[in-house]
């Protein structure tokens, strides 16, 4: 048995005690403040590479205002993209950190070694850093469609920033280079030709389809025809106003998108039975959707009408990929995909025909038919659905969470047509 020990003993021990914890304290203490020095020094340095789009504002303020409303503007910040990219890091493929940051903050790639940085940022839900904003592209010098997917390459080192423009302003913020780079799809490409993680299902994964065969294309348009339309204005704050591009992005937000397809309705009536064909036109060059991310779908929605407006028939068809894992299992996460199970995405300028029979109102003499193209919701397993409407500050009411509408046709039938 040991010896009691002494009372002075004591005194001693528990001093040495509270000392030892005091010391560990410290250092941790210490520790955590260099963690926070080389992390404010690390995001300087990204920073001082990459200008924040903050000090492009100053002087291209309706540039920045028009950004700022684009989704690309919240490429890093959207709720989605946190709680995709948390499952991308937790699922067994996840070890490349910077993955997903190479379209979502594609500068990533210079920073490579700072990737955990970035994915902090993202994770934190209010990131100081950009994603896609003004350096990030208007530092590309070069786009290698050699490689798969296109992979950009930056102008770092100097001030020299490039633009579409051949009378730019000179300015004591930085020099300006026109480049013919910024009215070609080239610069579009590194980010919107393919998912890296998804490489591995080939061309059955393609997110544009064979946009550069299509008749848009052939004409001389390229992606910032429809996506940076022109307009007239200030490239920069009390410059004398021309033709410049609108940098808000049209797609699925905005008016752009009820120019992206027609629908063409006939109703038949033979009897008891009615008889609804629908032509679907995509007028885009690529496919609708473009299926990154993997949830993207569009959907065709046929309601039928009867008496007291009443919905006496409803159907729907879904424009859109569904993918499967390695363990045969549905998944929307292009990372988990092994295999695409089904393909119904509209082709770039694909007309589809689609057919809905259904038995004709009773009680009636006429029958309304409504026929609706939208953008759907955001789709997928109930946690993933969960754990979005909790990381957004709108809760349930988060537009992810609402279909958009693309084209919309409304007729009224007589039961005797």
């Amino acid at each position: 048995m040991a010896a009691p020990m002494r009372r002075g003993q004591g005194r001693q021990a528990i001093g040495l005690s509270v000392s030892l914890m005091v010391c560990i304290a410290f250092l941790s203490a210490g520790a955590i403040h260099t963690v926070q020095a080389q992390t404010v020094q690390s995001q300087s340095l990204i920073e001082k590479t990459f200008p924040h789009s903050n000090k492009c504002k100053r002087c291209h303020e309706r540039v920045y205002e028009e950004w700022e409303t684009s989704p690309l503007s919240k490429s890093i910040h959207s709720p989605a993209f946190r709680t995709a990219l948390d499952a991308y890091l937790k699922s067994p493929g996840g070890k490349d950190q910077a993955l997903c940051f190479r379209c979502h903050a594609p500068h990533v790639r210079e920073f490579s070694e700072q990737a955990q940085l970035f994915v902090d940022q993202a994770k934190g839900g209010d990131p100081s850093l950009d994603g896609v904003a003004c350096s990030q592209c208007h530092l590309i010098k070069h786009v290698d469609r050699a490689k798969h997917p296109p992979e950009p390459k930056y102008e770092v080192g100097g001030k020299t920033l490039y633009g579409p423009y051949k009378d730019f302003v000179q300015n004591l913020a930085h020099q300006s280079m026109e480049s013919s780079l910024f009215q070609k799809s080239d610069l579009c490409l590194n980010c919107h030709q393919s998912v890296p993680s998804a490489a591995n299902l080939g061309k059955n994964n393609d997110l544009l389809g064979n946009w550069d065969q299509s008749r848009a294309v052939k004409s001389g348009k390229e992606c910032q025809t429809c996506h940076m339309p022109q307009q007239v204005g200030e490239s920069a704050n009390g410059e004398k106003k021309r033709t410049i591009a609108n940098h808000s992005f049209p797609g699925r937000l905005g008016k752009l998108r009820q120019e992206a397809a027609k629908l063409a309705v006939q109703t038949k009536v033979d009897g008891d039975k009615t008889t609804v064909t629908v032509k679907v036109q995509s007028l885009v060059p690529h496919n609708l959707p473009a299926t990154h991310p993997a949830w993207a779908s569009v959907v065709l929605n046929l309601e039928i009408k009867g008496k007291n407006l009443k919905t006496v028939f409803s159907d729907k068809r879904v424009y859109g990929r569904t993918y499967q894992d390695a363990q045969g299992q549905p998944t929307i996460f292009d990372f988990e995909a092994v295999k695409v199970a089904e393909d119904t995405v509209l082709k770039p300028e694909e007309t589809r025909e689609e057919t809905f029979t259904f038995p004709t109102p009773k009680d009636t003499r006429t029958f309304d038919v409504e026929v609706g193209l939208t953008y759907a919701p955001l789709t997928g397993p109930t946690s993933f659905l969960q754990r979005v409407e909790a990381e957004s500050s709108q809760g349930s009411q988060d537009p992810v969470f609402q279909p958009i509408e693309i084209v919309k046709r409304t007729e009224n039938v007589p039961v005797g047509k």
